[in-house]
């Protein structure tokens, strides 16, 4: 893989769409198409190129489905050889008319502006997803979720694992847990294999951790502390991890989980700020005492089904301070993971 730090929007999506050699055959062994569902969210359009990079078959269809409000969006999919459909994924006749596909990732979802809008949530993470979940019954199915379904942990037990009992802590967690479960009912009662994607912190240069505390540290905004460990990904292993997932979806069975905890290693923010300090010449500030609990994730499930080299940490925090400082486009979306109420 490539060390050099993207300098535009356009080198950034490249790499984020670049499969490497266990994506490319992962899809090879998975015969049809693959339609990606919610693919106008932050990581969909890259997970629809990448996929399409991947399939040699051209003609084995890519097609990426999302209300696309941003016409620009989808004709940007369209120029590399994705299909898109607009769709408003709630509505029952819109996703029947839907095209069949053996191969379905489900990346709709509401998470910010949840606890101004509970109806709006559960619409789009319950009501949707049964809906998706029905009308791909028999499909190889992987259902993107989140590590917000296990609630906080104590930090000295090494982060939840994927049998763990899941505590909402929210209106957002809890509609999430919704999710997953009609997706795993309707998976039981139709025999669908299923694998629930749960990813924690996945980091593009324009949004993600690293970037909220890169542009903190950057601007001399003090960094909090109460939240003190995170797990984080780089959003193109998390790209690649996606669609070798589709090779690990199961028909669910009674007391073994069908989860897989997707993201990097448990490290402290403190130690993000520093290393990002470091390569800026600039000493972060911070403030907060810091928590004995926090979202994190046992990762030891993934290295054991789906191991892969990471992008390392020193590497994405180098990129982003670059990034930052080249003027490169913000979502100003942040991750709010410092946020201990479970209110997005």
């Amino acid at each position: 893989m490539t060390t050099a730090a993207p300098t535009s929007e356009l080198a950034l999506d490249a790499l984020l769409s670049a499969p490497d050699e266990h994506a490319t055959h992962a899809l090879a062994s998975l015969p049809g198409d693959v339609i990606i569902l919610g693919a106008g969210g932050k990581m969909g359009p890259t997970v629809a190129r990448m996929a399409r990079r991947a399939i040699a078959d051209p003609s084995r269809r890519v097609i990426a489905v999302s209300r696309f409000t941003d016409a620009a969006a989808a004709a940007a999919l369209q120029a590399h050889g994705v299909e898109t459909i607009r769709a408003d994924l709630a509505d029952p006749a819109a996703v029947a008319a839907l095209p069949d596909a053996p191969n379905v990732l489900w990346m709709a979802g509401q998470k910010f502006g949840s606890t101004g809008d509970p109806v709006g949530t559960w619409t789009q993470n319950v009501v949707a997803s049964a809906l998706a979940a029905q009308r791909y019954a028999g499909s190889r199915l992987v259902c993107f979720s989140t590590g917000n379904v296990y609630g906080r942990q104590p930090v000295a037990l090494g982060g939840a694992r994927e049998q763990d009992a899941l505590v909402p802590d929210g209106e957002y967690a809890a509609s999430c847990i919704g999710r997953e479960r009609v997706f795993e009912s309707i998976a039981r009662r139709t025999h669908t294999p299923l694998l629930l994607y749960r990813l924690f912190y996945a980091c593009d240069l324009r949004y993600g951790v690293i970037t909220d505390i890169a542009h903190k540290v950057l601007h001399g905004v003090p960094v909090a502390l109460d939240t003190a460990f995170v797990n984080v990904i780089w959003q193109g292993d998390a790209n690649r991890l996606a669609l070798r997932a589709l090779t690990q979806a199961v028909v669910p069975a009674t007391n073994a989980p069908v989860a897989l905890n997707v993201t990097g290693p448990i490290v402290a923010v403190r130690e993000i700020a520093e290393r990002i300090g470091a390569i800026a010449g600039v000493s972060p500030v911070f403030t907060g005492t810091p928590g004995d609990d926090a979202l994190i994730a046992n990762t030891g499930r993934l290295a054991d089904q789906l191991p892969y080299h990471a992008l390392p940490l020193d590497t994405l925090c180098d990129w982003a301070v670059r990034w930052i400082r080249g003027g490169g486009r913000l979502l100003n979306k942040p991750t709010k993971f410092e946020v201990r109420d479970g209110r997005y």
